[in-house]
């Protein structure tokens, strides 16, 4: 097994998937110094569902499955907080979590492996169907999808896990998957 790696949660009421973007305003102190750090080190922090807890205050306690946050962008916002525009990269599974002084819950992780460049599957072709209507409803930028996504297998499984309007529980099932295509069936029999 692989060895484990450190790496701060930011326990959240949402799922970040892979490819994900998610917008942040940071006013607790602990998340603030989370944010200088990672910035210092060039790191992402994980982003996990909350299972117990608030998003605010006391430590929450997090899913054990969860996405790394990587910081693209920041800016103060009219409200003098700080606001992070993220996007999801690589799948862990948390180990064990401790709480440092400041509130700060930290995790040892094992990172997931990446996806392989699997070809969609014909029996998950209704899903690249629904998922181009959902993007063309969307519009803008999210039309620009090439060919080639669309018949990638876990880029259609991610960009519709985000999409299609269904739990967060539900959206970390499809997480924990690490099959592209069991992620996919998993989709099909939420909307069936």
């Amino acid at each position: 097994m692989a060895p484990t790696e450190s790496l701060p949660l930011f326990p959240l009421n949402t799922v970040l998937l892979p490819g994900a973007a998610l917008s942040l305003r940071i006013f607790e102190r602990r998340y603030l110094d989370l944010v200088r750090d990672c910035g210092r080190s060039g790191r992402g922090f994980g982003v996990c569902l909350i299972l117990q807890g608030e998003e605010a205050g006391a430590p929450a306690t997090p899913a054990a499955f969860g996405t790394e946050a990587v910081i693209e962008d920041f800016d103060t916002g009219a409200d003098g907080l700080l606001t992070l525009r993220l996007r999801g990269a690589r799948r862990f599974h948390v180990q064990r979590t401790r709480v440092r002084d400041n509130g700060l819950v930290t995790a040892d992780v094992h990172w997931r492996a990446l996806d392989p460049d699997d070809v969609l599957r014909p029996e998950h072709g209704l899903l690249a169907t629904l998922l181009r209507t959902l993007l063309e409803q969307i519009g803008g930028s999210a039309v620009a999808v090439t060919p080639v996504q669309m018949d990638h297998a876990a880029w259609v499984g991610w960009r519709l896990a985000e999409l299609l309007p269904i739990t967060a529980t539900q959206r970390l099932g499809v997480l924990q998957e690490d099959d592209p295509h069991a992620r996919l069936d998993r989709l099909l029999s939420l909307i069936a």
